[in-house]
């Protein structure tokens, strides 16, 4: 399966595609939004094409990226990264051949600043979530999901690094599901064939012995 990687920042979990290999597809073309992504240094490295489109308005934005992708022979489109809201009718002509991975247990935390979320919230776990695009913001049916736990200590900057490594094991895993044709949308939700289920149950915080207590006389 041929792969359109949008990217707009550090590319990382372009990377971890990547380094992937051949498994989750061919990537064919990575386009950023803008000129200096450090991202762009990945796919040269690689030698992907890649090419900027540093374009405001975002039905000219998707006109030229609909060109580009379809010039480059991609079936599914991977949001990476990628900072800005896209063109409806372009979501829709993409419509089941669209990915995004967002660093949270979606539905939840939704938006901008996922991890300052969960904090906020007081969440014992957090993770990440690889989904079918839809219009509205980081929504769409559910591939695959990666827990990480809270620590009583995580600063976001914390959090947000485990969260980024379990997204570069999960992205690739869910990008080849779908090249190897082993998902489809059944009403709204995805079903997975081969799926393994795990079966640990994870606690946070985990259960240990409680030391006896020990009563000193006056």
């Amino acid at each position: 399966m041929r792969l359109g990687v949008l990217i707009s920042g550090r590319g990382s979990n372009l990377q971890a595609l990547i380094e992937a290999g051949g498994g989750p597809g061919e990537i064919a073309l990575v386009i950023s939004n803008r000129p200096g992504a450090a991202g762009l240094a990945h796919a040269a490295a690689a030698g992907i094409p890649s090419v900027v489109v540093a374009e405001p308005d975002r039905g000219i934005f998707a006109g030229r990226a609909e060109v580009l992708l379809h010039e480059h022979r991609v079936e599914l489109v991977c949001l990476a990264g990628f900072m800005r809201v896209l063109d409806t009718r372009f979501v829709e002509a993409w419509r089941d051949r669209m990915v995004n991975i967002h660093p949270s247990l979606l539905p939840a935390f939704r938006g901008l600043d996922p991890q300052r979320q969960a904090l906020a919230a007081g969440v014992r776990f957090s993770g990440c979530t690889v989904h079918f695009v839809r219009p509205e913001l980081d929504t769409g049916p559910i591939i695959a999901q990666a827990v990480v736990p809270v620590h009583p200590d995580d600063d976001e900057a914390s959090l947000s690094a485990r969260i980024l490594a379990a997204e570069h094991r999960l992205y690739p895993l869910a990008v080849r599901l779908i090249a190897e044709g082993r998902t489809r949308i059944v009403d709204g939700r995805v079903e997975i064939d081969g799926w393994d289920v795990p079966e640990l149950q994870v606690l946070n915080p985990s259960e240990r012995p409680l030391a006896p207590l020990v009563s000193t006389p006056l």
